[in-house]
């Protein structure tokens, strides 16, 4: 497995991963996954600069087991500094390090790129999402309760930054 920059080859299988984990876990708040015009949007949106990036783990076989992204946190030009990343690891590749793997280079770009802050939201209970954030330098904010409901439920959401740059 390797990391690489998202193609327009890659985004069926990121569509792929994104519709299982909305169609089967509460790890996204979507109910569906996108229309491949919203992964193509997504792709062409890629700014490193700007902390948008869209990356993807691709076994030798060239499938693709995962993927990371980040993008804008709020739509206010005085949250430009930090940005929201999520990854997603095929249901098959989970145990594999593809998190890790995928984790350890978008911080390492998002290190690079200027910007403050990441955030990331996870899902309760998810002890594997939330040791991936802990292991990669994120600490814990603040969980709000109750604050998504899918599968006739109500979820709590704990919310995780890390800074960025040079620590």
């Amino acid at each position: 497995m390797h990391v690489v920059d998202a193609r327009e080859e890659h985004l069926a299988g990121i569509a792929e991963i994104y519709a299982a984990a909305a169609a089967a876990t509460p790890a996204t708040f979507d109910l569906e996954g996108h229309p491949p015009a919203w992964w193509r949007e997504a792709l062409a949106a890629v700014d490193p600069a700007a902390g948008r990036l869209l990356i993807a783990a691709v076994d030798a076989d060239g499938s693709v087991c995962g993927y990371a992204k980040s993008g804008r946190f709020r739509d206010k030009p005085a949250y430009d500094s930090t940005c929201e990343v999520s990854a997603y690891v095929a249901e098959a590749s989970r145990g594999r390090g593809v998190g890790g793997a995928l984790y350890g280079e978008l911080l390492a770009r998002l290190d690079a790129s200027g910007l403050r802050l990441a955030v990331g939201g996870v899902t309760e209970p998810n002890p594997a999402s939330a040791r991936l954030h802990v292991a990669h330098g994120f600490s814990v904010v603040g969980t709000f309760v109750g604050v998504g409901t899918k599968f006739g439920r109500t979820w709590d959401v704990t919310w995780y930054q890390r800074p960025l740059g040079a620590r």
